[in-house]
């Protein structure tokens, strides 16, 4: 034989060595599914098996999900679906479509047998419960949520989902006719088709961890806390978001859906007629009588926010906080970015970002006062104080503008976690619980120097975004991204983030209430990236002097959602009678009032991943 002849069958039989280990038609109770083969290299004979676009539910609007029926054949798992119907990132419009409960999964193969017991991550995706996708952002053919280097580097299977999100996945009366919380129902749907469909795809049903973003992080949270949930989920992962959020539960879900009833027409005093109108309606008229203000704002976004879950008394029974026994079983890691309230500050304050405009302490004692609308003028002051204080020795810009943001850092993600974490450690039995917070500065050029880890910067790293388009990052990118896959899917393995698959750079130990240990995520890690007590003197502020403070303004009383569309921006004060908040001096001045009915409609940012 001569050399071309042994050359081609050598190559022949590597690239069938490389073949071999594949999937092919996998059986799910649905049917038939087939996925794509990808070689991760030419002649190596790792690959992985991607399937996108698998009917996990159905839906009517305004209605729980319910098993998918199933199809004849075999369904050709290509392409992504397209997402749940939504408004587009200008609010002008939608896209997505209704019919939109798909998941996709990615199982990492290695050269010689197709992949057996491997851990199982699912991913919920953010979005403030408004926005978003199972497959993510994308330009061109790269999308956020692309599991492949997740379920490569770290040998665990992936699996991500839409969920019905906006009015048509959290509108409701706040009673039967209308319970809500049919965009968690979903993802339940969707655990629950993994852990009964998942073996035939290589997956170990007994150890599936989920994980998830801002909205998908409380989600999470929310679906461990959910008894519908028990003995589906082994492990999870909160990334900037937890069920005690002030942002993760609505607590005024009638004036929500009232605005919606009568920007469509339905009756509004009368909850049963309205669910049996509203469930008639045109789900894109029900999509845009809702729009995210956010500009010129009389309080900060987050009042805003209008259709998320609820306590409804069966999906999610009891106030979160109340049901922490529900995970006693369920390992959990969770953290935050350092400066994940940069986002918002950008909304609630714009001068944030711009080097050319100043902020005043006006300015802050206005944001403070929004933030703090419960515990009316005792509550702003003494934020306003311990806030400020740094201020007296260095009153520059930066300090002030740093100030805002760990201000809304804090209220937001900071202290909500701690509480999570604290709960879940003190309900657990065989669980255990990890923390940290995550340092690696944003690479925005236009963001000041000062900046440190923005919402949503987790994300690219979390799905191996350095290596996948390696062009647009440095090395030190890399490195974190590296680790973080590591200390991720360890965990999804075993419940510990320093053993598995995977080398870490250092020792991760578990968060106890004693110590407050967490890990620092950052670029370069070594033991001293190990610390303890996150930001004490503010956790200690939150959580015993303002709490114990006198509620002035009860739930049913905050903001709620602007009267019209108008684009009217609030003209600025011309005399004492409309002027801004002021510091106070004294006690005498009357807490702010929450907002009547100001309507600002705006651009979305392209970037929230709230």
């Amino acid at each position: 034989m001569g050399r071309l002849e042994l050359l081609v069958v050598s190559l022949t039989c590597c690239l069938a060595a490389a073949s071999a280990a594949q999937l092919g038609a996998v059986y799910t109770e649905g049917g038939f599914v087939e996925g794509v083969n990808k070689k991760l290299s030419l002649l190596g004979g790792d690959s992985v098996d991607i399937f996108k676009g698998i009917p996990f539910a159905t839906a009517n609007t305004l209605e729980n999900p319910q098993r998918h029926p199933g199809w004849q054949g075999t369904l050709k798992a290509k392409d992504f679906k397209r997402r749940c119907l939504q408004a587009t990132i200008t609010q002008d419009s939608t896209y997505g479509q209704e019919d939109c409960l798909y998941l996709n999964i990615w199982v990492p193969q290695g050269r010689k047998q197709v992949s057996q017991n491997l851990p199982v991550m699912i991913w919920i995706y953010g979005g403030a419960f408004l926005m978003g996708a199972g497959h993510g952002a994308n330009f061109l053919s790269i999308y956020l949520y692309d599991g492949e280097e997740i379920a490569t580097r770290g040998n665990v299977i992936v699996v991500t989902f839409n969920y019905r999100v906006g009015p048509l996945g959290f509108l409701s009366t706040g009673d039967d006719n209308l319970p809500g919380n049919y965009g968690l129902r979903d993802q339940h749907m969707a655990i629950a088709w993994v852990k009964r469909n998942i073996a035939a795809f290589g997956g170990d049903p007994d150890n599936i961890t989920i994980f998830g973003e801002s909205a998908g992080g409380a989600s999470v949270s929310l679906q461990t806390l959910s008894p519908y949930n028990k003995g589906l989920i082994r492990r999870a992962i909160s990334q900037s978001g937890v069920a005690l959020s002030s942002w993760a539960i609505q607590k005024n879900p009638l004036a929500w859906a009232q605005k919606i009833a009568k920007k469509v027409g339905c009756p509004t005093d009368d909850t049963a007629k309205m669910a049996k109108c509203l469930k008639i309606t045109d789900p894109r008229a029900l999509t845009m009588a809702y729009k995210l203000p956010l500009r010129g704002l009389e309080y900060p976004v987050l009042c805003y926010l209008g259709f998320i879950p609820v306590v409804d008394g069966d999906f999610i029974p009891d106030d979160p906080i109340n049901l922490y026994s529900n995970a006693a079983d369920i390992d959990y890691l969770a953290g935050i970015n350092n400066m994940d309230g940069h986002l918002f500050t950008t909304i609630d304050m714009p001068a944030i970002d711009k080097s050319k405009q100043n902020i005043t302490e006006e300015d802050f004692y206005r944001l403070v006062s929004g933030l703090t609308i419960s515990k009316g003028l005792r509550g702003a002051k003494a934020t306003f104080d311990i806030y400020t204080e740094s201020w007296a020795q260095n009153p520059t810009q930066e300090t002030m503008k740093k100030t805002v943001v760990d201000l809304e850092t804090d209220i937001l993600f900071l202290i909500p976690t701690e509480m999570a974490l604290a709960q879940h450690r003190a309900n657990a039995k065989t669980a255990v619980t990890y923390s940290y917070l995550f340092s690696h500065p944003s690479r925005m050029p236009i963001y000041p120097k000062w900046m440190g880890a923005d919402h949503a910067d987790d994300l690219q790293y979390v799905f191996g975004k350095p290596f996948a388009t390696p062009l647009g990052y440095r090395a030190q990118d890399r490195t974190v991204s590296k680790a973080v896959i590591a200390y991720w899917t360890n965990f999804a393995r075993s419940g510990d983030p320093n053993v598995g698959h995977s080398p870490v750079p250092t020792h991760w130990y578990p968060y106890t209430t004693e110590d407050g240990n967490y890990l620092e995520i950052t670029k370069t890690m070594t033991s001293s990236s190990m610390k303890e007590h996150l930001r004490t003197k503010y956790l200690n502020y939150w959580s015993l002097t303002y709490e114990v403070l006198p509620t002035v303004v009860n739930d049913q009383d905050r903001p709620v959602p602007p009267e019209d569309d108008s684009e009217a921006v609030p003209v600025p004060p011309t005399d004492d009678a409309q002027a801004v908040p002021l510091p106070p001096t004294d006690d005498s001045q009357a807490a702010p009032v929450p907002p009547t009915g100001d309507s600002v409609e705006a651009l979305m940012p392209a970037a929230i991943g709230f």
